[in-house]
């Protein structure tokens, strides 16, 4: 289940690399600062498509657990629907106002021109990356992994052949880079969806049907509200941290930000691949009404991210120039930004514990406590933070708070699925109690 979803993400995190890589390698440092202003706002597509994704993956895995196959039935169609709508919206919005947002993002100048292009042109394709990624997150939710990896893969070499022939050959730029993301998942979309129309899918499926069941839409929309906002929220984030780091910093600062940022992103693929693996696992089995092996499997998927992380985290730790030179070939790096490189990744052994949680949660039916985090995250500790001590200590404060915010998260999700484990445990005993003192009477 593990190994393929986490090929899945990180095909989808490379691409995020190698857009910086193209747009930093054929036009230069200015191009890459103005698409990473704008970068924030286009992930706005991964938060929509996990709405409709994971809450339609979700409620796909406890109905396979409950063998509810009416449900099934119409779940494909209500799921594209939903990323239509969410598409359509995102469409209008990064459209008409592309400059202001990039402006909000901290654009000044040039990087307002360059950052709207990028926006505009992922905007106006977003149906591609939407319904590309919701619909394979729905095939993950029916377990089948490898083949979501194939496909997202098929989508992605189309995206990576496609990013430097649009930048470069059609002399679209960075406009270039996001119309290529599109295209290619629109044709990772398509092939999910003729699979489903060939009758191949586990569970049955009415292709010809797409609309908006109204008990299903709204089912969809609460269990994925979590992986949206946790996704989305991080606008919020790139929206303080720019505004800061152009009131206290230069363009290299935001160039430099955003490839640390880029290099977080990749490695945090590994672990929404997990997270994406443990989902149908931990809901089927919940749906079914096995705890044992929730929580048995909840271990093993966070030692499993442990594994993939920690070799990697050591050896961005020990050569981070390496690392930070495949996007800003150009800049010399002080010891400071080096610094500041290996602070921002010193969350990463934390963060298999906290992707595992949010998964667990909305596939047991807790969507809620997953939203408070996230939420959470957002709103009552990143923005007083980096409001606050940026302007006290300098720079150092945008990396340092970031941190510091992100290990408290992690240990709070800790708390939160061990009290959860304690009282299902609890609640096994009594029932197993209950069912023996039955049985005595029976006997009796």
């Amino acid at each position: 289940m593990g190994w393929p979803a986490v090929a899945v993400m990180l095909l989808w995190g490379l691409n995020a690399i190698l857009d910086a890589v193209f747009i930093g390698q054929l036009i230069g440092e200015q191009a890459l600062a103005g698409a990473v202003l704008a970068y924030p706002i286009t992930q706005l597509t991964l938060g929509l498509s996990s709405l409709a994704g994971i809450g339609g993956g979700v409620a796909l895995s406890i109905a396979i657990g409950r063998g509810d196959r009416e449900l099934m039935r119409c779940l494909p169609g209500t799921v594209l629907a939903i990323a239509g709508l969410l598409a359509l919206g995102y469409a209008v919005i990064g459209a008409l106002f592309a400059e202001p947002l990039v402006r909000a993002m901290g654009g000044r100048g040039e990087l307002i021109d360059i950052g709207a292009s990028y926006l505009r042109a992922s905007a106006l394709g977003g149906l591609g990356a939407i319904a590309g990624m919701s619909l394979n997150m729905l095939l993950r939710g029916e377990g089948k992994m490898r083949l979501a990896a194939g496909y997202m893969a098929i989508g992605l070499a189309i995206n990576i052949l496609l990013t430097p022939l649009f930048i470069a050959g059609f002399g679209w730029g960075v406009a270039g880079a996001a119309w290529a993301t599109n295209v290619g998942g629109l044709v990772g979309a398509a092939l999910v969806w003729m699979r489903f129309a060939r009758g191949r899918a586990s569970y049955p499926v009415d292709a010809r049907w797409v609309g908006l069941h109204p008990a299903l839409s709204r089912r969809i929309v609460k269990l994925g509200m979590p992986a949206m906002i946790m996704s989305s929220m991080g606008l919020i984030q790139a929206i303080v941290v720019f505004n800061v780091l152009v009131r206290i910093g230069t363009e290299s600062d935001i160039a430099f930000y955003g490839a640390v940022w880029r290099v977080l992103i990749f490695m945090l693929t590994p672990l929404f691949g997990l997270m994406r693996a443990f989902q149908p696992v931990a809901g089927i089995n919940y749906g079914a009404g096995n705890w044992l092996r929730i929580r048995q499997n909840f271990w093993t998927f966070v030692g499993a991210g442990l594994l993939i992380i920690v070799p990697i985290w050591a050896l961005m730790t020990l050569f981070p120039a390496q690392t930070l030179m495949l996007m800003l070939p150009e800049m010399t790096f002080s010891s400071t930004d080096l610094h500041h490189f290996r602070v921002m990744m010193l969350v990463l052994p934390l963060l298999p514990v906290t992707f595992t949680a949010l998964a667990l949660l909305p596939a047991i039916e807790q969507p809620g406590k997953a939203t408070l985090v996230s939420v959470s995250r957002q709103l009552v500790f990143y923005v007083p933070v980096m409001l606050i001590v940026p302007g006290l200590v300098g720079l150092p404060g945008v990396y340092y708070g970031a941190t510091g915010i992100d290990l408290l998260c992690g240990l709070w999700l800790l708390i939160m699925v061990l009290a959860i484990f304690r009282r299902q445990g609890h609640d096994t005993v009594a029932d197993r109690g209950s069912g023996y003192a039955s049985q005595e009477g029976a006997t009796r």
